[in-house]
């Protein structure tokens, strides 16, 4: 990985509320960190935003709404679309709004990413298994390097978050998953422990053993 070709896309770290999600201190925290150390390496910050009109305009079919009608997550009449306090964007930052959950539909998000002459994305937030997981399959779809950061993301429960990050494991075949740690290391050109696939669909789980194949994504298979 080139700091000059690299971007770091935290998708969707709002003040959403609604959803419940867990370890949720724990992602802002490394989040922070991560922000902290792509600044000091002059790696962009892209952040991404759900935005859901209050009047309605471009809701996706079937998206929850409260009785007033106004939709229920990410509302534009409220705080919930703005990004949380602790990860505030800094002047030079870059914001993403998006309508859909994947950061790169009929956004200007992979034009934003060539301009610069990005290569590889370092990519977290939430939810694992939506806004996330949507944008790591479009982002290896446009053949950008995915590195994706597992303890700065997080999703509504833990089996939601661990097998949304397995299904990314054995589909996307040059994902690399860090702990927010050995990111860091990375990117301040330290040794550092990543796991990454050795063959398509090498993680197979099922309901019983998705914990124990979870644990080869935390305890990576080399040190780089």
């Amino acid at each position: 990985m080139k700091n000059n070709n690299t971007a770091l896309v935290i998708i969707d770290m709002q003040k959403e509320g609604n959803f419940g999600l867990i370890k949720m201190e724990e992602a802002i925290q490394n989040n922070k960190e991560l922000i902290a150390t792509a600044r000091n390496a002059e790696i962009p910050v892209i952040y991404t935003r759900q935005i859901n009109r209050a009047d309605g305009v471009g809701l996706s079919k079937g998206e929850p709404l409260n009785e007033d009608g106004t939709p229920f997550y990410y509302n534009t009449n409220t705080d919930q679309v703005e990004i949380i306090d602790a990860l505030t964007p800094q002047e030079g930052d870059i914001i993403i709004d998006k309508k859909r959950w994947s950061a790169f539909y009929e956004t200007d998000l992979d034009l934003t990413l060539r301009s610069l002459g990005v290569k590889e994305v370092i990519m977290s937030g939430v939810v694992t298994d939506g806004c996330l997981m949507t944008s790591v399959f479009d982002a290896y779809f446009r053949d950008y390097e995915v590195h994706l950061v597992h303890d700065a993301s997080t999703a509504s429960n833990e089996g939601a978050h661990m097998s949304s990050l397995l299904t990314m494991a054995n589909w996307v075949y040059n994902l690399k998953i860090y702990d927010t740690k050995n990111m860091i290391q990375k990117l301040n050109a330290e040794a550092f422990d990543c796991w990454e696939p050795l063959k398509a669909d090498s993680l197979q789980f099922t309901p019983e053993t998705m914990k124990e194949q979870f644990q080869q994504i935390l305890q990576p298979r080399k040190e780089v």
